[in-house]
């Protein structure tokens, strides 16, 4: 069994790697989802599922856990696609 991550630097990573994947197997959605301003509707699935897989492989007591996989998720999904034509900027 993996040791759980314990510290946030290193759990910010695994929550950026995480959110890689989703954007990288959900392209599609992703460019739809920035265009039409609904991003987290079409990928609320796959974002509660990632989010599920980031707390299984974190230690349970650590703070701002939901604060780091967030912030992930604009790091990597959102300012990526700021190329994307889209009214949300």
């Amino acid at each position: 069994m993996a040791r759980l991550v314990d510290n946030p630097e290193l759990a910010f990573r695994l929550a950026r790697a995480i959110v890689s994947d989703i954007a990288l197997y959900n392209q599609d959605k992703v460019r739809e989802g920035i265009m039409k301003d609904t991003i987290f509707d079409l990928l609320s699935e796959e974002i509660e599922e990632g989010r599920e897989h980031f707390r299984s492989r974190i230690v349970p007591d650590m703070e701002n856990s939901d604060h780091l996989f967030d912030r992930a998720l604009v790091d990597v999904m959102i300012k990526q696609a700021g190329k994307i034509e889209s009214p949300i900027w």
